[in-house]
């Protein structure tokens, strides 16, 4: 059985939450501050961490650097801090996923089973992934969509790449930047130019996206799911 941690302060959360995921099928163990949110994921290794920020003791941006020096355990932060240098700074630091409080259970629910999804091990890391029609070879660093080259710079490749390997989870314009080799501020006028000749090219359409979602003020996530071999 699936086993997840709630790290949260408040006792009536934890438990809510706590009987809606083991209603859903869930094994679930709980803290109430960050120093017993860091044991217990020691003692009992869950398969996803659902960490609020707010924490009596050590703060949940500490227990999640902590969490990802250790581990790369999928950990959703469910807060109320909603301000986006706060979910640039968690996402930055290794959170999967950021939800805001007051929450829908049944989105947390599906947030929880993407990010277990895309921590499943895969049996070999693959040369070439595939999304419908669009074919991305990560060894030779080129991109196919029915069959056809499509021809991309060297910087929208670089973004393909970025996104199509970290499907599902929000790509920030900061973290976009620091993988295209840029130690400044991220331009984030340049990365929608870049990414808009690329939705081009990919034949994605931003008002209905099939493969690239922006997301507003953040940056931007990948749709589409990989096909099995």
């Amino acid at each position: 059985m699936t086993r997840l941690l709630i790290v949260d302060g408040d006792a009536q959360l934890r438990h809510a939450l706590g009987t809606a995921l083991r209603v859903n099928g869930f094994d679930v163990v709980d803290a109430d501050s960050g120093e017993e949110g860091l044991q217990v994921n020691t003692a009992q290794r869950p398969d996803a961490v659902i960490l609020d920020l707010v924490l009596p003791g050590i703060d949940g941006m500490q227990v999640l650097r902590e969490i990802r020096t250790a581990s790369a355990v999928p950990v959703i932060v469910l807060t109320l801090r909603d301000l986006r240098e706060d979910k640039v700074a968690a996402l930055d630091a290794g959170a999967d996923d950021y939800v805001t409080k007051p929450f829908d259970t049944e989105e947390l629910l599906a947030r929880i089973r993407a990010a277990l999804r895309r921590h499943q091990p895969a049996a070999t890391p693959p040369g070439t992934i595939t999304f419908g029609e669009l074919q991305i070879d990560l060894d030779r660093r080129v991109a196919r969509y029915e069959g056809e080259l499509v021809r991309l710079t060297r910087t929208e490749l670089k973004i393909l790449e970025v996104l199509a390997t970290n499907p599902g989870r929000l790509v920030t314009y900061e973290f976009l930047a620091s993988r295209l080799d840029s130690d400044r501020e991220p331009d984030v006028a340049v990365l929608r130019v870049h990414v808009g000749n690329l939705r081009r090219k990919l034949r994605d359409d931003a008002a209905r996206p099939r493969l690239i979602l922006t997301e507003p003020g953040l940056g931007y996530r990948w749709l589409p799911e990989v096909e099995p071999d």
